[in-house]
Order: structure tokens, then sequence, then C-alpha cells
């Protein structure tokens, strides 16, 4: 015979097991905001190394490592336009300790020119703050008779197809740049795709191909020495390594955006906790003299921000690049 439990026994044992339950809740909480990191964290950099994304992370993790008092580890995985290593931080737990460095080819042009594409750039991270915008530079070789943008497009559309640009590869975020000023331009240059940047700008230079777009880091040096023309700049200013080279939106090319940016994501599902302290750290990461220098010599501008204003600079990359290869029809497998 089974004995009935008393109210008062069933009133402790729902007591006991109510405290079981806030205290456990309590725990999770302490761990995530205290303890938080006991171990190195993992930064997947989704491109080589050596890049502009490389520098931007080793920079968050030589600096943030420090607010964080943990070590942050860079790992470089490379391949399909950065989307094989994004791919691996989207499936790795939750937990704070696998995070990845976001571009806007990753979170903006990718999406848009891949239909099978590994990963949602929305639903599959959580923003934790964008770092460094990098812009980037249309330059010619100085055989093309062009000194202003103004010139080159009233060369192009005299010669539709007659000009050529470089590209780091078919669907690369050079590419679909490209492809969106010729459609804002109403101009017409034939494409040449490269596997890689490097190989893309040494043509350039070499007067193989009239044009290319890519970092400003890595035009600076041969349009300073007079190998390439500077016509353009794409990003939110004027570089100050380039004072008097216009930005597009002062061309009135206002729908090419503002550049590049390199910021950081975890795994969707990662504790808002953690996320904050992420947040707290790199930012104060980047208030270091050392960070701020470094990044002004790579052509960069330090662009904290908060998660949810990230993921609407993502929403907005997204949008762009999808308008783009949708009138450029371009898809790849």
């Amino acid at each position: 015979m089974t004995r009935a439990r008393s109210p008062r026994r069933q009133f402790l044992l729902s007591g006991i097991a109510m405290a079981a339950t806030l205290g456990a809740t309590a725990s999770g909480h302490a761990i995530a905001q205290g303890s938080y990191p006991n171990k190195p964290i993992r930064l997947v950099v989704p491109f080589a190394a050596g890049g502009s994304t490389d520098l931007s992370a080793r920079l968050v993790a030589e600096f943030a490592g420090r607010e964080l008092g943990q070590t942050i580890v860079v790992d470089n995985k490379g391949g399909a336009g950065g989307s094989i290593g994004m791919e691996q931080v989207a499936r790795s737990a939750p937990d704070g300790y696998t995070i990845g460095m976001a571009t806007v080819s990753t979170h903006g042009s990718n999406p848009a020119v891949y239909p099978k594409l590994g990963y949602d750039p929305i639903k599959d991270f959580a923003p934790v703050t964008n770092v460094v915008a990098i812009p980037s530079v249309f330059a010619v070789h100085p055989s093309v008779p062009a000194k202003t943008m103004q010139e080159f497009i009233a060369l192009a559309k005299a010669n539709p197809g007659k000009y050529t640009f470089a590209s780091p590869g078919a669907g690369s975020l050079g590419h679909v740049n490209i492809e969106n000023f010729m459609m804002l331009a109403k101009i017409d240059l034939l494409h040449v795709p490269y596997k890689g940047a490097g190989l893309a700008l040494n043509d350039a230079v070499a007067g193989q191909v009239n044009a290319i777009t890519d970092n400003l880091s890595s035009t600076l040096p041969h349009v300073k020495s007079g190998r390439l023309r500077a016509l353009a700049v794409l990003g939110a200013t004027r570089s100050s390594q380039l004072p008097n080279v216009p930005t597009y939106s002062e061309l009135g090319f206002k729908d090419m955006g503002d550049g590049g940016w390199f910021g950081i994501v975890a795994p969707a599902g990662t504790p808002p906790a953690i996320v904050d302290k992420l947040n707290a750290a790199i930012h104060k990461a980047m208030q270091n003299s050392e960070f701020k220098r470094k990044v002004e010599e790579s052509g960069g501008t330090l662009v904290p921000t908060t998660p949810d204003q990230f993921k609407a600079q993502i929403q907005q990359a997204m949008a762009r690049y999808a308008r783009v290869a949708k009138a450029a029809n371009i898809k790849l497998d």
C-alpha cells in the first residue's frame, strides 16, 4: 500500500526542487559571466595568412586576449571566398570558445552569389562587434588615358567592352563591386578573373589588364610608386593616405556602399553574457594606441559597434549584393 504524502512534505519537496533549479540557473549565469574564458579561444580567419583580414584578426587576438586574460589563437581556414572557415564557425559549439572574423565577403557578397552556401549569415551567427573598416581602391594602369573617374567613365562609354578589369575570381567581392559600379555608371568593362588577389594585382601593375579594385593596403604602394593610378575609394570617407582621391559617394555612386569591414561573430546560441564580455574586451582593446596605430598604417578605420548595430550592417551588405548578383546574373555552384 502506498502512503500519500502530507501537504507539508509535498511543499518541502517542491521548495527543494525549485531551489535546485534556481541554483543551477544562477550557476550557469555565473559561469557565463564570471569564469569565462577559462581556456584558450579559437578565432577562425576564413582567409589565408598575411592579408588584411588576417592582420585585423591578429590585432584582436593579441589585444583582446590581454583584456580577457586568456590566449586567443588565430586559425586560418581559407577557401571558397571565406565560406569554408565561416561554415566551421557556424557549426561550432556556442560556448564562446570558437569565434570568427566575418567580412563583407562572407556575410555580404557570398550569400548573394553562392546559392548552396553552407551557412546562413543571419540565423547561424551571433554578431559581437564590427572592428575595422578597410576601404578599397579602383585603380587603372598609367597607360589608360584617364586622370579622373569621370574621364574613365567617358572612355568606357565610348569604347564598350574594350577596357578590362581584374578580380580575384568570379563571384569575388572585387568582381561584384565592379559589376555594381558598371550598372550604376552604365558602362561595359570586360571581366578577367584570376585565382587570387595577388595574381590579379600583379597583372594590373604590369598592364596586362586596365583596371582593378583591391584593398587600400595592397594597392597603396603601387599607387605611390606611380605604377597604378587611383581614381576612386570605396569607403565612408576619403582615405588620409589618398586625400586627393574621391569616394564613390562623392562621385555620385552612393549605392556602392561604404567599403569592406572585418568584424567578430560567434555561433548562434552563444549566451548574451559571453557576447557582451567579448564585445567589451574587444572595444577596450581597440582603445590601445598600438592597436590604433597598426590599423591606421593598414589604411583602416576603427568601427566599434553593438551586436545589434553589427547585425544591421550585415543585413545592409546582404541586401546590396543580392541586388547586384541578381541584376548581373552572378551565381556560383
